[in-house]
């Protein structure tokens, strides 16, 4: 009963995907799909419209900002405003402080991760090259995200 309930309230959370690259974004999409993680895919391009999808504003204006995402998975070097700054603007906000946040990015740089955890992002983790590392790597992060984590009551 508990696994059906959980089944039914993770598939109507979607995943927020924050990605520039349409390769990489097709690419995490095709591993969510083969992973079987069936939350709904939301896909923006740029750190603007991150923000303007999860605080309700602009094109995204008439979107229930209470019914957050499961998860956003970040990436950092995107146009307009880059991944650390949306995380930032997120940590900093009421309505967002708690939502969970995953650095999904080919940077390995030391240096990236430091920043990232100083923003208090709750992963930070390198796409792998590989496309079925890949895969294994988006089913171990739907299953987490989706399924296992147990979200701020705030």
């Amino acid at each position: 009963m508990y696994d059906r309930i959980l089944a039914v309230m993770s598939n109507r959370q979607v995943i927020l995907l924050v990605e520039d690259n349409d390769d990489d974004a097709l690419l995490t999409e095709m591993a969510f799909r083969e992973a079987n993680v069936s939350n709904p895919v939301i896909r923006v391009r740029d750190g603007v419209e991150a923000l303007d999808y999860l605080f309700g504003r602009d094109k995204h204006a008439a979107r229930d900002t209470a019914d957050t995402p499961a998860v956003v998975l970040l990436d950092l070097n995107l146009p307009r405003i880059g991944g650390l700054d949306v995380l930032a603007a997120l940590r900093a906000d009421d309505r967002s402080k708690y939502l969970p946040v995953v650095i999904l990015t080919s940077s390995s740089a030391e240096d990236d991760r430091l920043a990232a955890y100083r923003r208090y992002t709750n992963s930070y983790v390198q796409k792998p090259v590989d496309y079925d590392e890949f895969v294994d790597t988006a089913r171990q992060l739907g299953r987490y995200w989706t399924e296992l984590n147990l979200r701020s009551p705030d």
